[in-house]
């Protein structure tokens, strides 16, 4: 009852927070500006979004062969449509709590492929901390090539509204790397407290355990015996995400001018919106505005791409993961395996 109280709770936080950002954004907005935005969702074109889902279901596939790989140097010879499954098994359930999509994609193969959890575990926190470098170098390339916008952006919305109300007579430079230090100092100090002062609690020893998975999924990286096959997986599953923001701006007359560069601005930024709030309700929208207003796209128009993005991601999920859900027993209710759950090459 606990556990179903609290993970109650937590849906319900962030379906408030995602609410609150919806009327945040909304509630300056004049009657005309709500019309257009309704009329921009009315136009749009959705054989787009179907575009779009179409490849961020390729993107998922991949994942789930990358995923396959760190499984099989391990010595585990999981079935592509179990693993499959359990990644967009793993989606579907994400969008409800954080980090519960992990937990349950682990328990899935443990469950038909008879792969220990903290050996899966590991390679899924493996995953994780591949897909993050791809974000940072990502992020890093997006603030190369727009940071003569950017820097507009930044001192316009961000710089100047905070000079007037604090009166201070730093340049947006220096006052952007003091905030820079300050972040860093605040979580070098929080480090070293938290590991003193909770070194001894069970929720220091449950991310310790975690960071012994990872040293596992780790080790499963050194041996696997497809490298280059694991280099392009990566590489494509983040070429889909970036093609499923940019290909939607086709649906708007307005958008279907804007290149690359505004889809990986967008990528980046509503994965950030994504990472603040659970499944990135609400935020993500007013997000994509805010980015797309960097190319001078007007705010409603952005809030209604943003709305068209984060549709064609969460239908993408909600449809293969439901699918997945219903689909994932009935195929193996008639399969047998031994107890090592090592199973023989798939053919081909």
């Amino acid at each position: 009852m606990k556990k179903t109280f609290g993970s109650v709770i937590r849906f319900s936080f962030f379906l408030g927070l995602g609410i609150f950002f919806i009327w945040l954004f909304m509630r300056n907005l004049s009657a005309e500006q709500k019309h257009e935005i309704l009329e921009s969702l009315k136009i749009a074109n959705y054989y787009w979004i179907v575009a779009a889902i179409a490849l961020g279901i390729l993107s998922h596939l991949s994942r789930a062969l990358r995923w396959k790989i760190l499984l099989e140097a391990m010595g585990y010879k999981p079935r592509t449509h179990n693993v499959f499954m359990a990644v967009m098994i793993g989606y579907l359930a994400n969008l409800a709590l954080p980090r519960l999509g992990e937990v349950s994609r682990c328990g899935i193969l443990t469950r038909y492929e008879k792969i220990p959890f903290n050996k899966s575990f590991g390679t899924v926190i493996t995953e994780r901390a591949i897909d993050m470098l791809m974000f940072i170098l990502l992020f890093l390339l997006m603030v190369v090539s727009l940071s003569g916008k950017l820097h507009l952006y930044i001192e316009q919305k961000i710089y100047a509204p905070l000079q007037e109300k604090f009166h201070f007579a730093a340049n947006p430079d220096t006052y952007l790397l003091l905030m820079v230090a300050a972040f860093a100092i605040a979580g070098i100090a929080a480090f070293i407290v938290i590991r003193k002062k909770f070194r001894h609690t069970g929720l220091y020893k449950k991310f310790y355990s975690l960071a012994a998975g990872f040293a596992e999924g780790i080790k499963s990286l050194v041996k696997m015996k497809k490298p280059f096959q694991f280099i392009l997986h990566s590489l494509f599953i983040w070429i889909m995400y970036l093609l499923m923001a940019y290909i939607v701006f086709y649906s708007l007359p307005e958008t279907s001018a804007l290149g690359l560069d505004a889809g990986l601005a967008v990528l980046i930024f509503g994965s950030i919106g994504i990472m603040i709030v659970q499944g990135g309700i609400g935020i993500y929208p007013a997000i994509v505005a805010e980015t797309l207003f960097i190319y001078a796209i007007p705010s409603t128009t952005g809030y209604a791409m943003g709305w068209l993005i984060w549709a064609s991601q969460t239908l993408m999920i909600l449809i293969a993961g439901l699918i997945s859900l219903v689909l994932l027993p009935l195929i193996n209710k008639h399969l047998s395996h031994d107890t090592s759950g090592k199973y023989p090459e798939e053919n081909p």
